[in-house]
């Protein structure tokens, strides 16, 4: 049996490359987003910035949600994203490479059921495993003694 909900927001240009984003039927403050310079004036997240912050944190809920499903009681998650911008065949930029490391406040001794949890937090993730089918999404997570529990980091 499918389910569907849908979610609804308005655009409207307040300037140049500006616009500002109202969410519609809640009470959630609107969000103004604007291209960097020197298209425009940077006077807010631009919608790559706003698809890789997406991604992070639907990654660090689904994570947050999984620990705390297995009872543990995890401290602050510290996120960390990258996106690799590439040119395409027709040399236009595009997200190539979506890196997410998630710090864990503690280290991962100190949490139950984290093999399980690490290998399916992800699949969770309505933002990530959407995107995925045209970007490519890595994942790591590290504990907070630099113990690689998850995934495997990626430089630059």
């Amino acid at each position: 049996m499918s389910e569907t909900q849908t979610i609804r927001l308005t655009l409207e240009q307040e300037d140049d490359y500006a616009f500002r984003i109202r969410f519609d039927e809640t009470d959630i403050p609107d969000l103004l987003t604007d291209e960097p310079a020197p298209l425009g004036a940077g006077a807010g997240p631009n919608p790559t910035r706003l698809l890789l912050s997406a991604v992070a944190n639907c990654l660090s809920a689904s994570l947050l949600f999984a620990l705390r499903k297995f009872k543990n009681t995890p401290g602050r998650l510290v996120t960390t994203a990258t996106a690799e911008l590439v040119r395409n065949e027709q040399g236009r930029l595009r997200v190539g490479h979506i890196h997410a490391d998630v710090r864990l406040a503690e280290a991962g001794t100190a949490h139950q059921s984290l093999e399980r949890i690490l290998a399916q937090f992800e699949n969770f993730c309505v933002v990530t495993e959407s995107v995925r089918s045209g970007i490519e999404v890595s994942v790591s997570i590290t504990d907070a003694e630099g113990v690689q529990l998850h995934g495997a980091t990626r430089t630059g």
